[in-house]
């Protein structure tokens, strides 16, 4: 039988990606009693994770909460997946980009291969690492420092400084919230430290989320908003926002 535990995981899974779930579904899939499932949502709904609802539960959100990687990289697949399209259309035969631990990214790294003959790619996220690690014309580079298991990536003060040894052509930073007023802002202190030095040792930096993270702000500021800076979303974003941010200088490709 499945730990208490997993099993809370994997609902915890399911409510990420559908938004919302029945008892009765729980009950069939895993094989345990109503009882138990409402447990696992009693217990869930303590870490904050969800809201108990009548035959079910839905997924609570909260902008100061971070969802563990494994959860995100099954949200919003579809508007990643049209990000990524738009980045990869950005990177040069020759250049040389950073990557850092996002879900986005990972969409990128899937869209390179057999597309560049020489690219040098720096990365702190074993999941990127993995994706690149034997396609021809990539030469990766991975990050090192404390490795954080909930994000499959290193992060911290020692990554942070590893960055500093390099300069890119181009960053591409996915983060939990884009506004004018705070700028770009992010969850994770120590993947925040990270952010901070990728955007210092490139020259051109892509800011990517998808619609739902633009005009939103999350807990920790990463940096202010530049006019050299460029944001990447998906066909969503109101053409009233970004109207707004043209305004201001601040390019956005969608």
């Amino acid at each position: 039988m499945m730990l208490a535990n997993d099993r809370q995981n994997k609902i915890l899974e399911i409510i990420t990606r559908d938004g919302s779930v029945k008892t009765s579904q729980l009950v069939d899939v895993f094989e345990v009693s109503l009882e138990t499932i409402r447990r696992d949502f009693d217990a869930l709904e303590k870490q904050g994770y969800l809201e108990k609802v009548y035959g079910g539960a839905i997924l609570k959100e909260d902008k100061n909460r971070n969802i563990t990687y494994s959860f995100r990289k099954n949200k919003n697949v579809p508007e990643k997946q049209e990000l990524a399209k738009h980045a990869i259309n950005t990177i040069n035969d020759g250049d040389t980009i950073a990557l850092n631990a996002g879900t986005t990214n990972l969409e990128i790294a899937k869209l390179m291969k057999d597309r560049f003959s020489r690219l040098t790619v720096i990365t702190n996220s074993l999941m990127i690492a993995n994706e690149l690690a034997e396609i021809k014309g990539i030469n990766l580079i991975l990050a090192g420092g404390i490795y954080n298991k909930n994000e499959y990536a290193f992060l911290g003060e020692v990554t942070a400084r590893f960055f500093q040894n390099f300069s890119v052509d181009k960053a591409f930073i996915c983060v939990g919230g884009i506004s004018l007023k705070i700028g770009i802002t992010d969850y994770l202190i120590d993947e925040v430290l990270v952010e901070k030095k990728i955007i210092e040792i490139a020259e051109q930096v892509y800011i990517l989320a998808d619609s739902s993270k633009i005009d939103s702000n999350t807990l920790i500021k990463v940096a202010d908003l530049k006019k050299d800076m460029v944001i990447i979303t998906d066909s969503k974003l109101g053409e009233n926002v970004k109207d707004k941010y043209n305004k201001k200088g601040i390019d956005i490709i969608n």
